[in-house]
């Protein structure tokens, strides 16, 4: 495998086709169970790769480095193979990064939730702290260190401003399940899902009809395969945000059209 993409459960995965409309490279998707992880990373049979759950930190042990963004978020989205060594970065941050400023979301002073403590979720806090959020609040579904549960938080964050979902919760086959009740947080004024399939999850939807301004996974998977895509070639596609922002929108809407 030259390029592609690892994890536990692909089968909702859309990345071979964001990664081939990117650039003329075949990508591929390649499930690696909790069993043979050890003996994959081991092995290291690739040129570059993505990572996704639940291995975004897990493979940081395999790697000779991390790059500095990286290393402070503490997990991996990009590995790629640079003159021998395996490096790690994470495109996650950017991703987000772009979905926000695509929404017009002002982050910096506000109050965030965001659900799960996963590798997503640690990028994501990255994100929000670059972006001056007064405070972040991981929302977890048992207690769990540094975390609070979804009724201690109902409870002592009633003005939280922002929600960002970073769990599994509403993904596609389960679309009938939502992670949190908007109501419960009567100051939210932005809502963000990290799933992208469905296209519009059942926290999206309650989001839409409280006027509330959200966004789904798509732009923010979209955003990252094309900042991977860079490091996988080692180049540079464009020198100003235009030109980024009109290639992530052309993806982002045709994969929206395979997934409507």
């Amino acid at each position: 495998m030259r390029y592609g993409l690892i994890g536990e459960k692909l089968g909702h995965s859309y990345s071979k086709e964001i990664h081939e409309s990117i650039a003329d490279y075949e990508y591929e998707i390649h499930p690696v169970s909790k069993d043979d992880f050890d003996s994959f990373m081991r092995k290291k049979p690739f040129e570059a790769i993505n990572v996704t759950i639940p291995y975004k930190e897990k493979v940081i042990p395999y790697l000779d480095g991390l790059d500095e963004n990286a290393r402070s978020i503490g997990a991996v989205n990009t590995i790629v193979n640079e003159n021998g060594k395996y490096i790690g970065h994470n495109t996650d941050f950017d991703g987000f990064l772009y979905t926000v400023k695509k929404c017009g979301i002002t982050v910096a002073g506000k109050k965030a939730l965001v659900l799960g403590k996963g590798g997503a979720s640690k990028a994501i806090i990255a994100a929000l702290r670059s972006l001056g959020a007064k405070s972040i609040i991981t929302v977890y579904y048992k207690q769990a260190p540094g975390c609070l549960t979804y009724e201690e938080c109902k409870r002592l964050n009633p003005d939280a401003d922002i929600i960002v979902n970073t769990t599994p919760v509403g993904m596609f086959p389960d679309n009938d399940s939502s992670p949190i009740d908007i109501t419960d947080y009567p100051s939210c004024f932005a809502v963000l899902d990290v799933i992208y399939n469905p296209l519009h999850t059942k926290l999206l939807k309650q989001a839409e009809s409280l006027g509330i301004t959200c966004s789904g996974g798509l732009p923010m998977l979209v955003a990252q395969a094309v900042y991977a895509s860079e490091y996988f070639r080692k180049i540079k596609l464009y020198d100003n945000e235009k030109d980024y922002g009109i290639l992530i929108d052309d993806l982002t809407e045709k994969i929206s059209r395979l997934l409507s």
